[in-house]
């Protein structure tokens, strides 16, 4: 189910381009799909003034959707965004995740005490996707945007210099647009991926899942996620909005699949049986069937289409990946568009997109089906390991502060790094265990002016500019780094507190962190000389203004 949208127009924020060349394209990107992919590349590319057209083959937002957990890293991205507010007072925070065994609780991970060192957001929130998009949605007003409905790409042809781009609207017709950029974040069935020839390995799995929205008693542990491990499968009960609210996820049984007509009337006993004798069902808002697939696109780009999001990459839903997964795909790519476009960066910089993007969806697709089939596994062998040995290798990890701190980095996304980019670059001399280039830069709270108070660095760092942090020495001069007002200079004072907290993440005596505006280290070092810094960006063509080529090999003048 659909609901259609109040408004419907698209963006017009300015182009930094030359006049001929904003007069031959209709929009920088083309963003292709209006999902929370889509969607938040679109709010990325408003906030840093690129044109984009976002368009969307359904007829509204969807209604009910599977996604539901939303995590640190997503959030503090929303929190950059502006939204992270708005999402916290509509989802529910889950504080820790509870596994359940024969009726009885085997063991707790406390997302909370994994995360308090690690985020500001240390808890797994329980929001659907469909609120995601609405948040999204409606922040587009902020940059004149919003998504073109029942609109359908149905053809593309790449030049030198842009995509022309064929559209099917509503009544049938078509229209040509040129964009600089395409985007697809048009989910598994990706037209921009089938029309840029991009193979999409991969095979659905056996199993016939379930979803369904509900209103339940019973044994599970309130605002927190419940896994019921059973003989033959698992349960999930995510907590939702509202009292005794509560959306379950399981395996349909061997007996009601092939159907297309199973009502949750028909699951129901069997979870009740499963999951304890007090749990009673008091309602079903929604109840739905699907099938999972895993699948990972050959190659994320072709010239100047880029794939996103489940375009790009499906697999299971363990851990509550993908949704998460693809909104930090569109901030990857996003600040990089917008330097190139803003003729500000070499069109060679968006190599680093596919270069960096797709490790993480192979690496998450490899871990996601070895943990998928282990809890899905039909075996004896398998039901034995989920019943009797899961919940005490976890109960027995969560004991110990470094798996508890693995853990939350793995699942909460805040330990992807992407040291093996052409982008990264450490200089010899940091101490061992100090955050390396292509590393999110960890959350610290310091004293930003000596004497002044202790002060959340994240909430100080501009993530639509470079952030040059230093510590242990002077920072350069204004000016002497040319990245001009693409750059924010953070010098840490020295203080015993400062010092504390520093080396708390292994940083001690000089040393210097130049920060992409996603948060991922780009260079890092002892001494920070300006010269260095500089020669750096030179070698990634990264310049605040003046002439910089582009793809076509014309060129682009920052506004």
């Amino acid at each position: 189910m659909r609901w259609r949208p109040r408004f419907c127009f698209i963006c017009t924020s300015k182009l930094s381009s030359t006049a001929s060349e904003r007069s031959a394209i209709d929009t920088d990107v083309l963003i292709v799909g209006g999902g929370p992919t889509g969607l938040m590349l679109a709010n990325q590319l408003g906030r840093r003034g690129v044109r984009a057209i976002a368009i969307d083959r359904h007829s509204g937002p969807a209604q009910q959707t599977r996604a539901m957990a939303v995590h640190a890293r997503t959030l503090e991205i929303y929190s950059k965004l502006g939204i992270a507010e708005r999402a916290l007072k509509l989802g529910r925070r889950g504080n820790g995740a509870n596994m359940w065994v024969e009726g009885r609780r085997a063991a707790r991970i406390p997302l909370g005490d994994m995360g308090k060192s690690v985020s500001p957001f240390p808890f797994v929130l329980m929001l659907g996707q469909d609120d995601n998009e609405r948040i999204m949605g409606e922040h587009l007003r902020n940059w004149g945007m919003a998504v073109q409905w029942n609109t359908e790409l149905i053809a593309i042809k790449q030049e030198p210099d842009h995509v022309a781009a064929t559209l099917k609207q509503a009544d049938g017709s078509t229209r040509k647009i040129r964009a600089a950029y395409v985007a697809g974040c048009d989910g598994g069935r990706s037209a921009v991926r089938e029309l840029s020839g991009i193979t999409f390995p991969g095979a659905p799995y056996e199993h016939v899942f379930f979803v369904a929205d509900t209103e339940a008693t019973g044994s599970m542990v309130a605002d927190e996620l419940n896994v019921y491990l059973l003989l033959d499968g698992f349960h999930l009960f995510f907590p939702m909005r509202g009292k005794d609210r509560w959306r379950v996820i399981g395996i349909l049984p061997k007996a009601l699949r092939g159907r297309d007509d199973v009502r949750f009337e028909e699951v129901s006993p069997g979870i009740r049986h499963e999951a304890g004798a007090n749990l009673a069902f008091k309602e079903c808002s929604w109840f739905s069937t699907y099938r999972i697939h895993h699948r990972a696109a050959e190659r994320f780009r072709d010239r100047r289409c880029f794939l996103l999001g489940d375009a790009a990459h499906v697999h299971s839903p363990m851990g509550g990946q993908g949704m998460n997964t693809g909104l930090q795909d569109a901030y990857n790519l996003a600040w990089k568009l917008a330097l190139v476009v803003k003729g500000r960066a070499a069109a060679g910089l968006l190599d680093s997109y596919q270069a960096e993007r797709l490790p993480v969806a192979q690496r998450l697709l490899s871990t996601t089906d070895r943990a998928f089939v282990a809890v899905v596994s039909e075996s004896w062998l398998a039901g034995l390991f989920r019943t009797r040995v899961i919940a005490r290798i976890v109960a027995l990890a969560m004991t110990f502060e470094r798996p508890k701190r693995l853990a939350f980095q793995t699942v909460s996304q805040t330990g992807i790094a992407y040291r093996e980019s052409p982008l990264s670059e450490t200089l010899p001399g940091l101490p061992s265990g100090a955050p390396r280039a292509g590393d999110r830069f960890p959350w610290l709270q310091l004293k930003l002016r000596e004497n002044g108070p202790v002060e959340d660095l994240y909430q100080k760092l501009d993530d639509t500019r470079f952030n040059l942090i230093v510590t242990g020495q002077p920072a350069p001069s204004s000016g002497a780094i040319a990245l001009g007002d693409l750059l924010r200079t953070h010098a840490i004072p020295g203080d015993p507190a400062n010092d504390r907290e520093l080396a708390r993440v292994r940083i001690s005596g000089p040393a210097f962190y130049l920060l992409r505006p996603d948060g991922h280290v780009g260079l890092a070092g002892t001494r920070c000389e300006a010269e260095g810094v500089n020669a750096y960006l030179t070698r990634h063509q990264i310049r605040p203004d003046g002439e910089t080529p582009n793809a076509a090999g014309s060129t682009l003048r920052a506004a």
